[in-house]
């Protein structure tokens, strides 16, 4: 009889429980769509497909990548903003839709209002490359040059407004240097103009440049993270130079969810994440794809997209740039 009674209450309880709580008991129930903004191979494709294979096991349902690309990442980006906030569609974002195309050009989107971040995964360090040919043997001597003949030397990017492009601008103004901006249709096609020798130089991703640098194609001379990098430890932080002390920048990838998104369900996600990064194979699988691991949770995430939005929007107000649509 007592047996009976303390079902009968565990069951009142039970049904008495808040429906977020159930429901956060059952997530998630079904397959997670994880829209990737960007094709096959680059860089936030390969985070997002690294820690989603750990993810998968903690919360025992699939992560089902889908390579959404287009826009500079906002074809992606939008479809995830207008998703249903259920929590099983899942956004690998990344520093150029949700941090620099906002403030060059209009989108479809708010980042601000329309996603609920979960967790940073990783930064992406950027690479001061130039040609072999380059009369630079390192990187204070790059500066010495371009100091001796302002304007006559040119740089390479991704694109107007790029992240490679606005990373660029604040290693030159820090320094004080001016050099002729060429954009390119991509990190691809960048690249390969300052391997031929038709640009002179480069700030663009370890994962862009590192192959090309073990080639021989390319002279790594410094990299942004003011500590520098363990995934390659050759290359000193640009931040040592003089006037550079504050230099530290790279390009960051993370989880979002659609805003609206249950707060008990993005916890779980948060949490299976958190996971997943404490694992020394995430941690080794991240290094492999140029993609240094640093985890934020779900508060440190959302400051730390504060900054970076205001980092990036400094240079962009100083420089003026806009992008025409």
């Amino acid at each position: 009889m007592l047996a009976r009674r303390t079902l009968l209450a565990s069951a009142s309880m039970i049904l008495a429980a808040p429906v977020a709580l159930r429901a956060q008991a059952a997530y998630p129930n079904r397959p997670i769509r994880m829209i990737v903004p960007w094709p096959p191979g680059q860089a936030t494709d390969l985070m997002g497909r690294v820690v989603a294979q750990k993810v998968t096991e903690l919360l025992g349902q699939p992560i089902v990548p889908e390579n959404k690309a287009g826009a500079g990442g906002m074809i992606g980006t939008d479809a995830v903003a207008k998703a249903a906030p259920d929590g099983y569609t899942l956004l690998a974002a990344s520093t150029g839709p949700i941090t620099t195309a906002p403030l060059v050009q209009k989108t479809p989107y708010d980042p601000a209002k329309d996603f609920a971040p979960v967790a940073q995964l990783g930064i992406s360090p950027y690479v001061l490359a130039v040609n072999p040919k380059f009369p630079a043997a390192d990187a204070a001597e790059f500066v010495a040059a371009l100091k001796k003949d302002p304007g006559k030397f040119t740089y390479a990017s991704s694109g107007t407004g790029a992240a490679a492009h606005l990373i660029a601008l604040m290693f030159l103004a820090k320094a004080g240097l001016e050099a002729t901006h060429i954009p390119f249709q991509g990190s691809g096609p960048a690249l390969t103009s300052v391997v031929a020798g038709q640009v002179d130089f480069s700030v663009d991703t370890l994962a862009a440049t590192g192959p090309l640098i073990r080639q021989g194609g390319l002279r790594g001379l410094g990299v942004s993270l003011a500590n520098g990098t363990e995934l390659a430890p050759e290359l000193p932080p640009l931040a040592r130079l003089p006037g550079l002390a504050s230099y530290d920048v790279g390009a960051f990838g993370g989880y979002m969810l659609p805003a609206g998104t249950p707060a008990e369900i993005v916890q779980r996600f948060a949490l299976a994440t958190a996971q997943a990064m404490q694992t020394t194979e995430v941690m080794a699988r991240l290094a492999q794809v140029g993609f240094q691991p640093q985890h934020r949770d779900t508060a440190d995430f959302i400051a730390f997209l504060a900054r970076h939005r205001a980092e990036f929007a400094q240079v962009i107000e100083a420089n003026k740039i806009r992008v025409d649509q």
